[in-house]
């Protein structure tokens, strides 16, 4: 299963940036020797509204891909949970699992038709650069649960 980060903006250089290149670094090797395709990154160009956001979003959602957007009003899931889920669809034969993030204003409402999963990193509101971190972050201890290694400490 090959996981894709479909977000909206460009992330520009700096600490976020950072983070997310060092945790995706961390995680593509584990991936791979645990099944896992690969990670990749796509962003699409912002604005337009919502409803051009949209049509840019489900243009680049591969066919048969399983689709979770990254929502706050989405249930949480925990860190062993959100592992083996992933190993659980890998386990199914999903070729794609794409985790979206929406831009500034959401997401529009073809997408939210599309992509009913949700998750959500807690009730807050986190800028759009901080949940890309933050989700390679989960990935990278996703990878890091299902291979045992001691990185996750729970």
């Amino acid at each position: 299963m090959r996981l894709i980060f479909l977000v909206v903006g460009k992330m520009k250089s700096g600490p976020e940036r950072e983070l997310v290149d060092e945790y995706l670094k961390r995680a593509r090797p584990v991936a791979r020797g645990l099944g896992f395709r690969g990670i990749e990154e796509v962003e699409v160009a912002s604005g337009g509204g919502l409803d051009a956001e949209a049509g840019r979003i489900l243009d680049k959602i591969p066919s048969g891909a399983r689709v979770l957007r990254l929502d706050e009003f989405g249930p949480a899931m925990g860190s062993s949970d959100f592992a083996g889920k992933l190993a659980s669809w890998r386990d199914q034969g999903v070729p794609d699992l794409v985790f979206l993030i929406g831009g500034a204003e959401g997401y529009g409402e073809a997408v939210r038709k599309a992509a009913s999963d949700t998750l959500a990193f807690g009730p807050q509101t986190w800028p759009h650069r901080f949940v890309r971190a933050m989700l390679a972050e989960q990935v990278y201890r996703a990878m890091s649960i299902l291979a045992g290694t001691p990185y996750h400490k729970a």
